[in-house]
């Protein structure tokens, strides 16, 4: 019987599938999402379904799952142990990705250096070959011997692979290259991310073998491939900062095994990430002094305080329109904030361009960073530099009033111990203090008793 070949068209976003191509995806609603697939249709409506009636898992009472804390695999950076709630749980599925050059494959040899002189790590590449990664591993003094490289892109061999040689450690890189002899459609496609994915998570679970999966990124940002990627994985690491910068930030947006709101700081160097034991102090090297437009704030990282210094800069402008534009913040944020700035505590950036940068390459999207830009943009209008001691942090609402944030006494602790000597914060948080502390704080009600505070 003659093969049926049927094309497809289908959602590199959600995986919709679809007999006609649409410029919007019905399913998630982008554009210019759908792509075409051939498909081999001759097995299917005569076909025998062969189902081999294996044994099915039994309920158990809730009572009955033993609650025994997961070991772990130290990975030897505490700041990527951090970020994955203590380490790799045996049988768990994480996906790290990023833009390329960013270090993904970078840190995998590094954990390999550190694991692989206990455990037996299986290394597999489809975009390098084996001398490659060889040349990469000899830079960074990666030199294990229960470290073995695989050069691969067929899921279903390394699969066996796994069975055979059942190694402690599994690392995928990347996902984007593996694929299914059985599947038409070209590496790289929605289709075949899915499966490959399925089959190793498959894999993983059944033979008790964690499993790392580098994913790269579109030119949106978002993960090359469906966003079910993210669903079937125990753990979404991404890695975040400019390539033309040293620090990496490394965030979980999904972790099945612990916190989602912790970081990890790394600096890219020579030899390899290094990983920032004190971000705070990192973030702060270069600060100018005696310079206006400038302030300093701290924002929580899931328990981590971290200390960041916001710069900003209202000049007159050269355009029939003011120019407004954010790095590190959100823009529609700092929109929202000039408004209130001139509606309510009569600042006026309207005949002004308005430009915010957040120094290091963070992102911040906390409600407590709003009186740290504020303080910046009015500092550059009145060209008046704030007190260089002094850390601000609060949220502005839309009547120009400071709303109380969470973690006050932990955002003041770690001010105190960098040595800032003055603190101002909305006077609701001051009864969250409790414990005296060797920093002066000022309890402000508005914008302009903020300012006044740090000018004294």
């Amino acid at each position: 019987m003659a093969a049926k070949i049927k094309s497809i068209y289908v959602c590199s976003e959600c995986g919709f599938e679809s007999a006609k191509w649409a410029g919007k995806c019905p399913g998630c609603g982008q554009w210019n999402t759908m792509q075409e697939e051939i498909r081999d249709t001759s097995v299917g409506k005569g076909a025998v379904s062969t189902i081999s009636h294996t044994p099915t898992a039994q309920p158990m009472r809730i009572r009955e799952i033993d609650t025994e804390e997961e070991a772990r695999y130290h990975t030897g950076l505490t700041e990527l142990d951090r970020v994955l709630g203590g380490g790799i749980v045996k049988g768990s599925l994480i996906l790290v990705s990023g833009e390329p050059g960013i270090g993904k494959s970078t840190i995998l040899l590094q954990i390999c250096d550190f694991l692989g002189q206990s455990l037996q790590i299986l290394y597999v590449s489809g975009e390098e070959s084996a001398r490659q990664i060889k040349l990469r591993a000899a830079r960074l003094g990666v030199n294990s011997e229960n470290l073995y490289i695989l050069t691969e892109t067929d899921v279903q061999a390394v699969v066996e692979q796994m069975r055979q040689t059942k190694p402690d450690l599994v690392m995928i890189d990347s996902i984007q290259t593996m694929n299914m002899t059985e599947l038409s459609s070209s590496p790289g496609s929605v289709t075949q991310v899915r499966e490959c994915t399925n089959a190793i998570m498959r894999a993983a679970k059944l033979l008790e073998i964690p499993a790392i999966v580098v994913g790269h990124v579109n030119k949106d940002g978002a993960i090359a491939g469906p966003k079910v990627l993210e669903h079937i994985v125990d753990a979404v690491l991404y890695f975040e900062g400019d390539r033309q910068m040293s620090y990496r930030i490394l965030r979980a947006v999904k972790n099945r095994y612990g916190s989602t709101n912790e970081i990890g700081v790394f600096d890219m160097g020579d030899k390899g990430l290094r990983q920032v034991e004190n971000p705070s102090q990192a973030m702060l090297e270069g600060r100018p002094r005696h310079v206006s437009g400038t302030c300093v704030t701290c924002v929580m990282e899931g328990s981590r305080p971290i200390l960041a210094e916001i710069q900003g800069l209202a000049t007159a402008t050269g355009f029939g329109n003011p120019r407004r534009m954010a790095t590190g913040f959100d823009y529609n944020r700092m929109a929202l904030l000039l408004a209130v700035l001139e509606k309510r505590a009569g600042y006026y950036f309207s005949n002004l361009d308005a430009y915010l940068n957040v120094v290091g390459g963070l992102r911040l999207d906390e409600p407590a960073v709003d009186l740290a830009v504020a303080m910046s943009l009015v500092s550059s209008l009145k060209d008046t530099p704030v007190r260089d001691d002094a850390i601000v942090f609060g949220e502005i609402g839309l009547a120009g009033e400071l709303r109380s944030v969470t973690h006050a006494e932990a955002r003041v602790t770690e001010a105190a111990r960098l040595g800032f000597q003055r603190c101002v914060l909305p006077a609701h948080c001051l009864r969250q203090i409790s414990a005296p502390s060797d920093i002066k704080l000022y309890g402000v009600h508005n914008v302009r008793e903020a300012f006044e505070a740090l000018m004294e």
